[in-house]
């Protein structure tokens, strides 16, 4: 083959790589390893591939991930093409931090951190005093300091300016170190801070994938670790909250901080359109309801905690989104006033919701949702009730468990379907006019002697 007729192949190839429903049928059919090869057939699709192939990464964190000259430069050419980006870094040995020990006298220190928002130079101390600085280098594995490195984290997400969803996945913490602080929390506030200092004007979906309940702590913009008063700017422009995390117990007399601190993280997100929240394990109180929870508010009507006496003597504030459209809920126990109450409180803008999972302690859901007949000014959607436990309700529209992809497909296949019976249809209907209109001979002279007309 010569050199010009090669040329004109790829320009081919290419042109027609640039029909939109050629590309998606392909990318549809074509595994991830197999569109990577075709980068490998010309310069040209290589760079059209690429928009593709990156618009969806993934990270898992390691000590080289933002350290490495060479990874930092791979980032910076595909940065430009990620639009989404989900960010590992699993509750496992090497995350696990264990106490600071004096080398002499063999008595554990107290470590306070304070994010350092810029690089420091070589003779100050990254870590508060020197003394400090050189236990946590001899004692902490290098993926502590990697996950302290702030500067790191901004140059990283800069180059991912088009970032549209985050997504962030901590799973595998063991009940035991519930309370203990590891390498997974320093690189959350790190993340978070990043977040707030880059250029992510696009950002607008986040999902917290299997992450334990402390995150929240780490990832509440104000007040927070390194939190400054523009904290709150970049989560205002979330409109698309995901949250599935594991489920602490929530027996009388235990420990309630974790759902305090759910509660007010959720009430950092005043744009929110779209919030899921699946509680992981066991059935756990509805996030939207923390602030009618008797266990949560007990200690306004008795003796304040002694960590934080004048705090816990303050009642949590309802949680109230303005912009709310879809809500669901997963795997919660809660009372039939409580749903309720935030149908009615969300009238205005909610146009769906969904309570899987979801049992009454006190109630039914004929009460749980009399604000839909309210609403409408009739029971028609109690048409559908099968059990006490089951209702139809016409607000829900989507199914839960099934991905955007799935759902799809098939409204396509029975867009299909209608389309093949109406075809048939069709048929039929022509064929039994033309048996009505072209039957018979006799037929037709009928129908020409009967007009109007003079047929000579």
């Amino acid at each position: 083959m010569s050199q010009r007729s090669a040329m004109r192949s790829e320009q081919g190839l290419v042109r027609l790589w640039k029909t939109k429903r050629i590309q998606q049928i392909l990318t549809s059919y074509l595994a991830n390893k197999d569109l990577t090869a075709c980068r490998l057939v010309s310069r040209k699709f290589a760079v059209h591939l690429a928009s593709i192939l990156f618009a969806d990464i993934k990270v898992r964190f390691r000590a080289s991930t933002f350290n490495r000259p060479s990874r930092m430069a791979a980032l910076e050419r595909i940065g430009g093409h990620v639009q989404a980006m989900t960010f590992k870094i699993p509750h496992d040995k090497e995350t696990f931090l264990p106490p600071i020990l004096d080398p002499i006298m063999g008595t554990e220190q107290t470590f306070i951190y304070t994010p350092q928002r810029c690089q420091l130079g070589s003779s100050s101390p990254r870590y508060g005093s020197r003394k400090m600085t050189e236990l946590l280098v001899k004692q902490y594995p290098p993926l502590f300091h990697a996950s302290t490195n702030i500067p790191s984290f901004v140059q990283a997400l800069t180059m991912m300016s088009g970032l549209q969803h985050l997504r962030i996945s901590c799973e595998g913490q063991v009940p035991s170190h519930r309370y203990r602080r590891s390498v997974v929390d320093y690189a959350l506030i790190s993340l978070r801070m990043a977040i707030e200092q880059a250029p992510l004007k696009d950002l607008h979906s986040l999902s917290l994938l299997s992450v334990h309940l402390g995150a929240v702590l780490y990832l509440r913009p104000a007040p927070g670790f390194g939190a400054s008063p523009a904290s709150c700017k970049r989560w205002s422009q979330i409109r698309k909250l995901t949250v599935h995390t594991t489920s602490f117990g929530h027996e009388p007399g235990q420990p309630t901080d974790h759902l305090k601190l759910l509660h007010a993280y959720l009430g950092s997100f005043p744009s929110l359109q779209r919030l899921v929240f699946h509680w992981e394990g066991e059935r756990g109180l509805s996030p939207l309801s923390l602030a009618t929870e008797p266990s949560l508010n007990s200690a306004v009507k008795g003796e304040p905690s002694q960590a934080c006496p004048q705090k816990c003597a303050l009642p949590l504030r309802p949680l109230k989104f303005q912009h709310l459209q879809q809500m669901e809920l997963v795997n919660a126990t809660m009372d039939a006033s409580q749903v309720a109450s935030f149908i009615q409180e969300h009238r205005s803008s909610l146009r769906e919701f969904n309570f899987q999972n979801v049992v009454l302690r006190s109630g039914n859901w004929d009460d749980a949702l009399a604000p839909l007949t309210q609403l409408s000014g009739s029971e028609g959607w109690k048409q559908g009730q099968r059990d006490t436990d089951t209702v139809d309700v016409p607000i829900v529209l989507s199914p839960a468990g099934v991905s955007q992809k799935q759902l799809q497909k098939a409204i396509c296949a029975l867009q299909q379907q209608k389309g093949q019976r109406t075809l048939r249809s069709l048929a039929k209907a022509r064929s039994r006019t033309r048996e009505l209109l072209w039957g018979s001979p006799d037929h037709m002279k009928r129908l020409l002697r009967s007009s109007v007309f003079s047929w000579r």
